[in-house]
């Protein structure tokens, strides 16, 4: 089996894995808050990462020497997830898929700021195209911008500056010492957050099985990604990843009934296109 073909496989594990993340999340809103979900996703993290830490001896492989960028990084993640744990509760989800997508897009935004990296002509064309699609996707006109597309499209924006320090934790922080810090500080945030009005609910018994879903899955989700980034170039791998998006339509059409838009394939095509012109030009680029 080629290193490709793995790369593929790798990422359909991922798509089904943030797939079922949402489609649980959807499940347990009924009976909790965003701020508990998050709350019970990262103590399933933490069990799990605690797990494999004392399994393979890692505890000393642990790394606290930039704690404060650590910080920083998990309170966009936090952020950002408690965003799209909401907006999944106001919006269908192929329409918050879409406007995830647009993650990359803040990143080439957010980069010559955070990283001080440069922003060139073909980076603005890109982000022009990308946020074109959007309004396909959301198709706003004077008073119908909804809260679940602020939120949506809020998340994508922490997601991203989630990922430009991650990149710069990369530079010297081991993975294991990234996610154990992800799992650890998004319980305590989660506690905070979800304990701040004296009542946090337990999730019922029928509810339990989808909360450990989301924490499997949403750890999962990631690991298949860089395992699959290991393996073969960007411009394979994220292609495979927009399968999310007519995944996740179907389903909810037939699991919740949602209406399938076509305008939001239409945008998302849009936003694809910008986001692989992107890699695509980046690839090029770093070769010659």
């Amino acid at each position: 089996m080629t290193s490709q073909l793995k790369a593929c496989i790798w990422m359909l594990g991922a798509v089904v894995s943030f797939s079922a993340m949402a489609l649980a999340g959807r499940v347990v809103s009924v009976d909790l808050d965003t701020f508990e979900i998050m709350t019970y996703r990262s103590l399933v993290g933490v069990v799990v990462m605690a797990t494999i830490i004392f399994a393979s001896g890692g505890v000393r492989r642990i790394q606290t020497d930039r704690f404060s960028l650590h910080l920083i990084r998990n309170i966009c993640h936090f952020m950002g997830q408690n965003l799209w744990f909401y907006a999944l509760t106001l919006i269908p989800l192929a329409q918050l898929f879409a406007l995830e997508f647009t993650t990359p897009l803040w990143v080439l935004i957010l980069s010559p700021l955070l990283l001080s990296e440069r922003l060139t002509r073909i980076r603005i064309l890109v982000a022009l195209i990308g946020f074109f699609g959007v309004l396909i996707v959301t198709r706003p006109t004077m008073g119908s911008i909804s809260v679940g597309t602020l939120t949506a499209a809020s998340s994508a924006i922490f997601f991203a500056g989630s990922i430009l320090f991650t990149r710069k934790l990369t530079a010297d922080q081991s993975t294991l010492t990234i996610l154990t810090w992800l799992v650890g500080l998004q319980a305590v945030f989660g506690i905070i957050c979800a304990g701040i009005d004296g009542d946090i609910a337990a999730p019922s018994i029928a509810m339990t099985p989808f909360i450990i879903i989301i924490g499997f899955a949403g750890l999962l989700a990631h690991a298949c990604l860089v395992q699959a980034l290991s393996l073969a170039p960007a411009m394979l791998v994220v292609p495979i990843d927009f399968l999310r998006l007519p995944l996740i339509a179907v389903l909810a059409m037939i699991l919740f009934g949602e209406y399938l838009d076509p305008w939001v394939f239409v945008g998302a095509a849009i936003i694809f296109g910008a986001n692989y012109t992107n890699i695509w030009t980046e690839t090029r680029n770093s070769r010659s």
